[in-house]
């Protein structure tokens, strides 16, 4: 399939493309070995991302006992920390 670019840069993708992506509204864009790959992205808004690490019920000290648990040397190593 063909799609011209505009004189402002612009290509208008396919509809059956556009139709095979489903709903897509960015691409992450690259070069590669001469080709241009647009790679769908789907971008989530900041309160859909934040609803999403509320689900587990997490509270700010669950997060820092795990920081704390996972700085913890393994048994028998000799910490680094000084």
């Amino acid at each position: 399939m063909l799609a011209k670019m505009t004189s402002k840069n612009q290509l208008t993708l396919p509809k059956s493309i556009t139709t095979a992506l489903g709903a897509t509204e960015y691409f992450d864009v690259e070069v590669r070995n001469g080709q241009i790959i647009l790679t769908p992205v789907r971008i989530q808004r900041g309160d859909a991302v934040r609803a999403k690490l509320a689900e587990p019920g997490l509270q700010e000290q669950d997060i820092a006992d795990a920081v704390d648990w996972a700085r913890q040397a393994p048994a028998g190593a000799k910490s680094s920390r000084r």
